[in-house]
């Protein structure tokens, strides 16, 4: 019964990842469910991971890594390792007594890496890298053999040999053998005997009838190119001819114009001229033979002197003048080599020559090379080796870091080294955003990361000075605030390797980057709405003035010249009402801005800071709540799936977590700082603060006149102002009915009746006060 191998997992990103750490987790890696990896699949291309790897993991060659790959890639380098745990520490170099020489392919494997030192000089080595494997025309410069099946000339002892292999190169083509020499294989030594022997037997057909197709021997070739080259003029010569004869006034027409040459007066002529080679081979008349050595074209005198040389003489003879029978002659001899011509087979080794070739056919040299491309294949088995050697280094070097971005996250969570998907760090707004993907399509990729929750900024980067490098990153801004992130704004980027990339944002994706942002996002948007308010407001203003002004003026004009009185100038009492009102509109403001202070002033002082923080958690509350909420949902996997991965679980990026990927800019520790900045804003006018003086005076006064901070006192006045007024009206009423008073005025009787009977004294109780209130009373009417 087999043991079932004890993993460990650690809890990062909201859900449980495996942590490898033993030779024993990585051969049991094929144990492990694959629901618990990280991811399914992942790309093999915008990867800061070494693409040779990638290729020797990628079996299928689709350009996607996959978990049964993976599995494979890890079986095949644990069983070649003493100690697979070495490739937890990710070594350049790879020993060779690290290499496991019990198995069979242990053994081919470490002689092989042997061989390779060997090769390049580097024989007492104890240990092989990466850059020994890289070159490998350097590791089979000095071998005859290398296993490719692919011999170059220099394989060949014999010079004959080397000659045969160098024009098999030159009549079929070359394949670079691993030397990094030019060869041939079996394929191109096929391909040339081929060629080599449908052009002996075509030769053969034309040497079984001799005297119709190699009717000039081995200078038929020749002379059939001589005929070739003038055969169109010489037709076009006796065609004109043939007209001329015909109608004796078609000869001036069917020669040069004279325009035609006074148009060549003004041009330096040669005899290679288009003009020139244009007119006839002679001058045309009816019945006249094509004169061959006077009175030529001069575009057409070399061509026709080679054309009497290999074809007139041989077979006409020595003529002065070719006749039209005799040029029909000619062309009947050729058909025959023409019909041949058209026949032809094995063109590829015609360069050569029938003779060279019909010796390299019965040479022997067939059997040789074929010998020496056998002897090459015997070693096969050795030079394949050599790739497994480099493809053991790199799994040694690499494998684990894919394991720890691709069965788990862990160099994303544990921050201890990038993971492969991130490209670099984008500079911007006074931060700097560690987690920057490469992106291929913008549109694609923003409609699938959109689902993730992440503040991002699309960024289209190039190389300074180098237009062909280009590229475009998503850049995730997680701490912060976006007040100054808009499309068009500019930063560097830096890659991995270090280099810079002028970076513009292209495209924003908009989501809450920090709580604190989310704390100050109410007030800076109402405080924006009151600036934008207060702007259309002045704008609207400015404008109307400007019209008024405007129409006043053109007013004013046109009554000038009608000779009208000018109208009246502005009457300040029409608009009273308007300060009236505006005046109201202030002590509105005022007394609720009074209401506000004297309910805050009545409080209790502990009561003060709680109403404070009501009133902020009131306003910041809802903001805050939610920016938390969508904060801890930030997810990985969408970020991921729009390059091409298969993330296998919701990977959270919290809210501690995702401020670590994006660091603002702070003093290094120990800077002094100065606070004196010569440019600061100046202090405001006395003017100013004497008006802010003069506000508050005036709302404390008023507060104070109402008897707003003692309500007790002011009820107190009422009821005695009211007891006061009842009194004296009752006292003057005693004197004016008391006839003997001292103090009694005349007529005052009667102004006291005729005061009683028109007025009435009412008392209202209202809200805890008396008022006085005179209601006017009809009198009687008298008879």
């Amino acid at each position: 019964m087999s043991i079932l191998h004890k993993w460990h997992f650690f809890r990062s990103g909201g859900f449980d990842q495996v942590h490898l750490n033993s030779s024993a987790d990585l051969k049991s890696l094929g144990e492990l469910d694959p629901k618990l990896w990280a991811a399914l699949s992942c790309p093999t291309d915008h990867l800061e991971f070494d693409a040779k790897t990638l290729e020797f993991i990628d079996t299928d060659k689709d350009g996607h890594i996959r978990v049964p790959e993976i599995i494979a890639a890890v079986n095949w380098a644990t069983s070649l390792l003493k100690n697979p745990e070495d490739m937890i520490r990710g070594s350049n170099s790879l020993p060779l007594n690290a290499i496991n020489d019990d198995t069979a392919e242990g053994a081919i494997l470490l002689a092989s890496a042997k061989e390779i030192l060997l090769n390049i000089g580097k024989g007492e080595e104890p240990a092989i890298t990466v850059e020994d494997t890289a070159d490998l025309n350097k590791i089979f410069a000095s071998t005859k053999y290398n296993g490719d099946g692919i011999i170059p000339s220099s394989a060949a002892s014999e010079p004959n040999t080397q000659t045969v292999i160098e024009e098999i190169i030159l009549c079929v083509g070359s394949e670079e053998d691993r030397s990094g020499l030019p060869g041939i294989s079996e394929e191109k030594v096929k391909q040339f005997y081929l060629e080599a022997n449908a052009f002996s037997e075509w030769w053969r057909e034309a040497e079984k009838d001799s005297i119709n197709i190699l009717l000039l021997g081995d200078e038929t070739g020749a002379a059939q190119a001589a005929f070739d080259r003038v055969k169109v003029k010489i037709d076009d010569y006796f065609t004109r001819s043939k007209l001329a004869e015909f109608d004796q006034r078609a000869s001036d027409p069917l020669n040069p114009a004279l325009t035609e040459y006074e148009a060549l007066t003004s041009k330096n002529l040669s005899a290679d001229s288009e003009e020139v080679a244009a007119f006839p081979l002679a001058k045309v008349e009816a019945k006249k033979p094509l004169p061959l050595d006077n009175g030529i074209n001069p575009a057409w005198i070399e061509a026709l002197a080679e054309f009497k040389k290999k074809v007139v003489i041989p077979l006409l003879g020595n003529k002065d003048n070719l006749s039209h029978g005799d040029w029909q002659e000619l062309c009947n001899k050729f058909a025959a080599y023409q019909a041949w011509l058209k026949a032809k087979r094995g063109a590829a080794v015609e360069p050569l020559g029938i003779k060279r070739v019909r010796a390299i056919l019965t040479g022997g040299y067939h059997d040789k090379i074929m010998q020496l491309i056998q002897n090459d294949k015997s070693h096969s088995g050795t030079a394949d080796a050599i790739n497994s050697v480099e493809k053991l280094i790199r799994f040694h070097c690499h494998l684990f870091q894919l394991l720890d971005n691709f069965v788990s996250f862990h160099d994303f969570y544990t921050a201890q080294n990038k993971a492969i998907f991130q490209v670099g760090s984008l500079y911007l707004d006074g931060r700097s955003c560690d987690f920057c993907l490469h992106v291929t399509d913008i549109n694609k990729h923003s409609s699938m990361a959109n689902l993730s929750g992440t503040y991002l900024a699309y960024c289209e980067c190039q190389r300074r000075g180098d237009d062909s490098q280009k590229m475009n990153i998503a850049a995730a801004f997680t701490n912060g605030d976006a007040d100054n992130l808009m499309v068009g704004r500019n930063g560097i980027f830096y890659d991995r390797k270090g280099q810079d990339w002028d970076a513009t944002i292209v495209k924003i994706i908009e989501h809450p980057i920090s709580v604190r942002q989310a704390f100050w996002y109410p007030y800076k948007r109402i405080g924006k709405m009151i600036g934008e308010q207060i702007e259309k407001m002045v704008s609207a203003r400015e404008k109307a003035v400007q019209d008024q002004a405007a129409s006043g003026i053109a007013n004013t004009a046109q009554t000038a010249e009608a000779g009208k009185t000018p109208p009246a100038p502005f009457d300040v009492g029409k608009f009273a009402g308007i300060f009236a009102a505006i005046g109201l509109a202030i002590g509105a403001i005022g007394t609720a801005i009074a209401s506000v202070v004297t309910g805050f002033i009545s409080l209790v002082w502990w009561q003060m800071p709680l109403a404070i923080l009501g009133l902020i958690l009131l306003i910041s509350g809802p903001s805050v709540i939610l920016a938390f909420l969508k904060l801890r949902k930030r997810n990985l996997a969408p970020l991921l799936d729009g390059n091409g991965w298969a993330v296998n679980t919701r990977a959270i990026i919290n809210i501690p977590f995702g401020a670590s990927l994006t660091k603002m800019a702070s003093l290094p520790p120990g800077a002094q700082r100065s606070l004196v900045d010569p440019y600061a804003e100046k202090e405001r006018p006395w003017k100013l603060y004497l008006f802010i003086i003069l506000l508050l005076s005036s709302i404390l006064l008023y507060l104070w006149a109402s008897d707003h901070f003692n309500p007790g006192t002011r009820e107190e006045t009422q009821k005695q102002l009211s007891d006061k007024k009842s009194e004296t009206i009752t006292e003057d009423k005693a004197k004016l009915d008391n006839p003997g008073s001292k103090n009694k005025i005349p007529g005052a009787s009667q102004s006291v009746n005729s005061l009683q009977s028109d007025t009435k004294v009412s008392t209202d109780q209202q809200s805890g006060s008396s008022s006085a209130t005179i209601v006017p009373i009809p009198k009687p009417t008298s008879h």
